[in-house]
C-alpha cells in the first residue's frame, strides 16, 4: 500500500507548492493553520465545481524543504481517482490556485463579489494570512506546477505580503462583525420547534433548560431563553397544559440570536405569533 502511494505521488501530474518567506520564526499554530485553510478551501472548491470528486478533496504533503519554508503537496485524486486524465487533474489544481488568488484579492480590494462570505470561509482565510500578517516582512506564495522532461512549469500562482495580509485581516474582521450583528438582529416570524422541553419557569433572559431548532437560522438546536414574560407564558402553556405533544407543534416566533465568541449559543423568543401542527400525515 505504501509503495503504491509513493508511486502515485511520484507520478502525480501536478503539485501544489506553498512557499512562506518570513523574517522571524513562525508560531507553530499559525504555520499549521495555513494548511488547514488551504485544505478546507480546496474541499469547498471541489464540492462546488467537481462534485464527483468531493470525497477526494484533500492534499498529501510530499516534502518540506529547508531554507525558505517550501511545502510540496499533491492532490488525493492521484491516489483515490487515478482514472481521471492527467490533464484534468492539472486543470483542477490550476483552477483552484486561481480561485484562491481571486478570493484573497477580493478581500484585499474589499469587494463582495468572489470573496469569502460565510463565517467558516472567513475563519479559514484568517488562518491563511495570519502567519504572514504577524511577521514584519513576510510573503506567501501558492503555485500549481507540472513537471515535463525534468522542467518545472508553473501553471498558476498567487503571492501576498505582510502589508496585504494585514489589510485582508481588517476586511475579514469587519465582515465577521457584520455577520455577528446580522445574527443578533431580531428575526421576525420564524418557525421554531422544540427538541427538549422543561415545565419549570425561568427568569427573563436566563436559560430555560429547553432546546429548540430554527432551521432558518441554524441546523443545530440551541438553548432557549425568553425575551418577554408574555412569550414565556404562551410557550409554557403549550408545554404544560395543552393536549397535544409539544414536539408535534411548530411555533411562529420573533427571535433574537445570542452570540458568544462568534458562535450562536441561544435564542431569545420575544413574541409568539402562532402555534401550528407539524405532525407528519399518516
Amino acid at each position: 500500500m505504501i509503495s503504491s502511494y509513493l508511486r502515485l505521488m511520484r507520478e502525480s501530474p501536478v503539485h501544489l507548492t506553498y512557499t512562506l518567506e518570513t523574517k522571524e520564526p513562525v508560531e507553530l499554530g499559525d504555520f499549521v493553520a495555513q494548511f488547514v485553510a488551504i485544505g478546507n478551501e480546496f474541499e469547498r472548491f471541489v464540492k462546488e465545481q467537481h462534485k464527483d470528486l468531493a470525497a477526494d478533496a484533500t492534499f498529501f504533503v510530499k516534502e518540506v524543504r529547508k531554507g525558505s519554508t517550501i511545502v510540496e503537496m499533491f492532490p488525493a485524486m492521484a491516489i483515490a481517482a487515478p482514472f481521471i486524465a492527467s490533464a484534468d487533474q492539472v486543470l483542477i489544481v490550476e483552477d483552484f490556485v486561481r480561485r484562491w488568488g481571486s478570493r484573497l484579492a477580493a478581500l484585499l480590494q474589499d469587494k463582495r463579489e468572489a470573496a469569502p462570505a460565510t463565517k467558516q470561509e472567513l475563519k479559514d482565510f484568517t488562518r491563511a494570512v495570519v502567519a504572514v500578517a504577524r511577521d514584519p516582512d513576510a510573503s506567501s506564495k501558492l503555485e500549481a506546477a507540472t513537471f515535463e522532461d525534468g522542467q518545472r512549469n508553473v501553471r498558476a500562482s498567487f503571492v501576498f505580503n505582510t502589508q496585504q495580509a494585514r489589510a485582508i485581516e481588517k476586511v475579514i474582521e469587519h465582515r465577521q462583525n457584520e455577520l455577528d450583528k446580522q445574527s443578533q438582529d431580531p428575526r421576525p416570524r420564524v418557525l421554531m420547534v422544540f427538541t427538549r422541553s422543561d415545565v419549570h419557569a425561568a427568569a427573563v433572559g436566563k436559560p430555560s433548560g429547553e432546546k429548540v431548532l430554527i432551521e432558518e437560522i441554524s441546523d443545530k438546536p440551541l438553548s432557549l431563553t425568553y425575551g418577554s414574560d408574555l412569550a414565556e407564558q404562551r410557550l409554557k402553556h403549550e408545554i404544560r397544559e395543552a393536549d397535544d405533544n409539544v414536539y408535534k407543534k411548530g411555533f411562529i416566533v420573533d427571535v433574537q440570536t445570542k452570540i458568544s465568541r462568534g458562535k450562536a449559543v441561544a435564542y431569545a423568543v420575544t413574541h409568539v405569533h402562532d402555534v401550528i401542527d407539524i405532525e407528519a400525515d399518516g
